[in-house]
């Protein structure tokens, strides 16, 4: 279990045979938002719709999901949402019942009771699903490293870059004297 938002699902209502399958429709509350300082899923209720698979060693547990994320664009810091679909799957073997390629799949998890805690891999993948470097748009130019005006409202906005070597001469240039020696 994590110490973020609980989704834990009954799994009585699902026949123990093959084949049967079971739609499950349910609400997460996520109390404290999902993420990191730059996209996060902020706090309110997710609706989730779960459908349950029973097959010969155990039950499929699959979760699909929309949310809207929050944040900021790394280049420009405007604020950025994004819709982001999400699906996540869990094994669960029945107690006793384990063959090997299960057993060293990361998604299987041993049934303990008839409810079935699906908030590891729910987390999982709602975190997993953020963008690591979201931007308010594909070509954002971003900010100005010298003096951080907005490049996409100046575009020509640039900064005059001089040679240290050349200094004495732009003073010369700048001051408007003739040179010495005319």
């Amino acid at each position: 279990m994590t110490d973020g938002p609980s989704l834990v699902v009954d799994s009585r209502k699902l026949k123990r045979q093959p084949g049967a399958s079971l739609k499950v429709d349910a609400v997460v509350p996520v109390t404290e938002g999902m993420g990191d300082e730059v996209m996060r899923v902020p706090p309110g209720d997710l609706p989730v719709s779960i459908l349950l698979e029973s097959v010969l060693d155990g039950i499929l547990a699959t979760g699909e999901l929309e949310v809207s994320a929050e944040g900021a664009c790394v280049r420009c810091l405007n604020p950025v949402s994004e819709e982001l679909p999400i699906s996540f799957r869990q094994f669960f073997t029945y107690p006793g019942a384990e063959s090997q390629e299960e057993a060293d799949d990361a998604d299987t998890v041993e049934m303990t009771s008839e409810d079935l805690d699906l908030s590891s891999a729910f987390h999982d993948a709602v975190v997993l699903a953020l963008p690591l470097s979201p931007t308010c748009q594909p070509d954002c130019p971003g900010l100005c490293p010298d003096c951080g005006v907005l490049l996409a409202e100046a575009p020509g906005h640039r900064h005059e870059q001089q040679d240290p070597r050349w200094s004495d001469l732009a003073k010369w240039r700048d001051s408007g004297q003739s040179p010495e020696g005319d």
